[in-house]
């Protein structure tokens, strides 16, 4: 009797999503990465971002130059030449190889601004769903179809996505695709304000996606559908003589109370499961504002706690404290929120 192949084991899939810009979304995703890599474990970025501002961080200019130049050629190797295809109606999902990047187990996915193209394809995908057509399944799934693959490829512990700052088709599909969500918040207003819509779009977006399923005709490829808030993660305060300045020390209790009321409630209403966990497990930790060290890690592609060009060695130890404890505090999340 011929052994069966042990079935794959789907890497877990994250977003570090707000639909505000500036809250330092792609900084805390790569750095997060990183750290999970320091831990041993196999991550895949996934820049699908349109500004690829991912792709820019731990890429060389000309590199990601050279990328974008034959994005549509036969050798093209970015997220675009690979839903282009499908985006085109000529064919399925065009294989591509993640990059490796300057830390050791860490890869990416390069994105492209020609995912600006595809995200209106999306808009159309996601209508023909309704309508039951198998090219509207496949158009949405199309992302997540070409990081499946690709994940497996690495054998991928973690796929983490970096994606813009919007409530558009393109993070819809993103966002359906994971299993969990982290959402990154400023110490300012805006960033409170932004968190009133993230819930309920979030929520419309898995009820449609229900509907859509039990539409679906059997076989047809189909997204996870039920991301899980994980947490979040306060970021960009600054800190003097081991405290938070007052304002910004301010805004940290009306994010705690802004994100049970905003998110965890309105999640619980559709199912208890999607935000598992008492009020203070959802605080992931916090990122201070350091300086220096983060145009330095922007400039050479090394997380903050790595770079030696800039900041104190102070600085790094504690941005290493910091990270390390956020990676192993999302771990313990994700298998707390899975048993």
């Amino acid at each position: 009797m011929t052994q069966q192949p042990a079935p794959t084991r789907r890497p877990t899939r994250v977003t570090v999503f707000n639909h505000k810009g500036g809250v330092g979304k792609t900084t805390l995703t790569m750095n997060l990465a990183a750290a999970l890599a320091q831990l041993g474990r196999r991550v895949l970025l996934v820049d699908t971002d349109p500004q690829c501002n991912l792709t820019s961080y731990l890429i060389d200019d000309a590199v990601v130059d050279g990328l974008l130049d034959k994005a549509d050629s036969p050798e093209g190797q970015t997220i675009w030449s690979a839903v282009r295809p499908v985006s085109e109606a000529v064919g399925g999902i065009f294989p591509i190889k993640p990059l490796k990047t300057s830390v050791e187990r860490l890869f990416l996915l390069p994105g492209d601004i020609q995912l600006s193209q595809f995200e209106t394809d999306l808009a159309d995908f996601w209508a023909q769903s309704f309508q039951r057509k198998p090219k509207g399944f496949r158009g949405t799934s199309a992302i997540s179809e070409l990081v499946g693959h690709v994940a497996t490829s690495i054998g991928a512990d973690y796929v983490f996505y970096d994606s813009g700052p919007n409530i558009g088709p393109l993070n819809r599909c993103i966002l359906l695709d994971c299993d969990f969500f982290i959402v990154p918040v400023a110490c300012d207003l805006f960033s409170l304000r932004a968190l009133k819509t993230l819930g309920r779009t979030l929520t419309a977006w898995i009820e449609d996606w229900a509907t859509i399923s039990e539409l679906a005709p059997e076989g047809i490829p189909l997204l996870n559908g039920r991301p899980h808030f994980l947490g979040y993660v306060p970021g960009g305060f600054r800190v003097y003589g081991g405290a938070v300045a007052q304002q910004q020390s301010h805004y940290l209790a009306r994010i705690e109370k802004e994100i049970h009321s905003q998110i965890v409630a309105i999640l619980r209403k559709l199912d208890l499961t999607l935000a598992v966990g008492s009020l203070s497990h959802f605080k992931l930790g916090g990122v201070q504002d350091f300086g220096s060290l983060v145009a330095a890690s922007q400039r050479t592609g090394l997380p903050i706690f790595s770079v030696d060009d800039a900041g104190t060695q102070t600085q790094r130890d504690r941005a290493r404290r910091v990270f390390n404890s956020l990676a192993k505090k999302v771990e313990a999340r994700i298998n707390e929120t899975r048993s």
